[in-house]
């Protein structure tokens, strides 16, 4: 063992670090290199998975493994290969695909973390949250805030099957974790087609003066595609005439907000939804924190630290910490789904962003 100087150790060193290790110490010296990396350093890595295969598992399992009570869900969580053992996509997100069969019921629960549901196909389930059905469509967002009761049930013979985000990683690394059964079934089987929610809060600009409280969650449950699809094109069209409305040239995206505050949906998960023209790109960038995106629409390459990998509709990708990402999309156009972890970072202050200048 040698002085943080490179001297050779002795017999009181020796005796020192001894020490160290019998009181339950590290000193800093040994591990500054882990503890303060020149950059962020994370142990997840960029992965694709592939929609078509992760929805053929997931109908097999729609075979094998029923919905009730004790598993609740049949949804299968994507692990990140440099996470083994946690069945985690990034240390702070979680995600999910889970499968409804014909006519099952998932039963209520509810608990700590913050959840959400993506649509990429299909119709038929509705998810109860706190008494209140929401139909579930392609393109929808559903939100399932911290401590809210929830179940699901499909009203048709055919199955269905979509994504789940939660924040669980960061919920069991903060030790902020509660869970509680709710009712076996649920406890509003009716399938209207607007929610309450919706009747009350999805107006925009309008909030109801009966609820004046800035909540910490949306308290909309539901954010419909139309209305997503028509924000993004809208976009490009102002792009078109000569206005700045883009977040770059052919690249519309928009954030998915909390209706009381105008901030994320959720204190812990930023949800967005990006939109490429057909042949647009985006440039190289690094940001502290980590994301998950879905390609809903279109076709098109994602760059992970100079890895080049195919996007078809469904697949999924992580992008850890301060990994390099860039877009392209194909002759169709591209449209992704995102969720990160941007709201904990922003709030703790170590958000950073690089962006690479325009090539030539």
């Amino acid at each position: 063992m040698q002085t943080m100087d490179g001297r050779a150790d002795s017999p009181e060193l020796e005796q020192l670090y001894r020490d160290f290790d019998a009181n339950s110490m590290a000193p800093l010296w040994t591990q500054r290199d882990d503890l303060m990396p020149p950059v962020p350093s994370p142990k997840a890595i960029p992965h694709l998975w592939k929609w078509r295969t992760l929805y053929d598992i997931a109908k097999r399992s729609g075979d094998l493994v029923p919905v009730g009570r004790g598993g609740e869900r049949r949804a299968i969580g994507l692990a990140n290969p440099g996470l083994p053992g946690t069945g985690y996509a990034t240390p702070t997100l979680w995600c999910a695909i889970q499968y409804l069969g014909g006519h099952e019921t998932a039963p209520e629960h509810r608990h700590a973390q913050n959840a959400f549901r993506f649509v990429l196909e299909g119709e038929g389930v509705w998810t109860v949250v706190n008494g209140d059905p929401v139909a579930m469509r392609r393109g929808d967002l559903l939100l399932t805030p911290a401590w809210n009761f929830h179940g699901h049930h499909n009203d048709t013979a055919n199955p269905m099957a979509w994504i789940d985000g939660l924040d669980a990683p960061f919920s069991y690394y903060t030790d902020v974790g509660f869970f509680e059964y709710g009712s076996d079934r649920v406890t509003d089987e009716a399938s209207p087609d607007i929610s309450r929610s919706e009747r009350l809060w999805g107006y925009p600009g309008l909030q109801p003066l009966s609820e004046p409280r800035r909540l910490p969650s949306s308290p909309l449950s539901a954010y419909r595609w139309e209305y997503t699809d028509r924000a993004l094109a809208a976009q490009l069209e102002l792009e078109d005439e000569g206005h700045p409305a883009t977040v770059e040239q052919g690249h519309a995206a928009i954030r998915f907000t909390n209706v009381t505050t105008g901030r994320d949906v959720m204190p812990t998960i930023r949800a967005e939804m990006h939109r490429l023209r057909p042949g647009a790109s985006t440039p190289p960038r690094r940001e502290v924190g980590s994301s998950v995106w879905q390609s809903f629409e279109g076709s098109g390459t994602v760059v992970l630290n100079g890895e080049e990998l195919r996007l078809e509709k469904g697949d999924l990708f992580a992008v850890p910490s301060w990994t390099s990402w860039e877009l392209h999309s194909d002759s169709g156009g591209l449209d992704l789904f995102r969720y990160s972890d941007a709201p904990i970072i922003e709030r703790l202050g170590f958000n950073r962003t690089l962006t690479a200048p325009p090539a030539g």
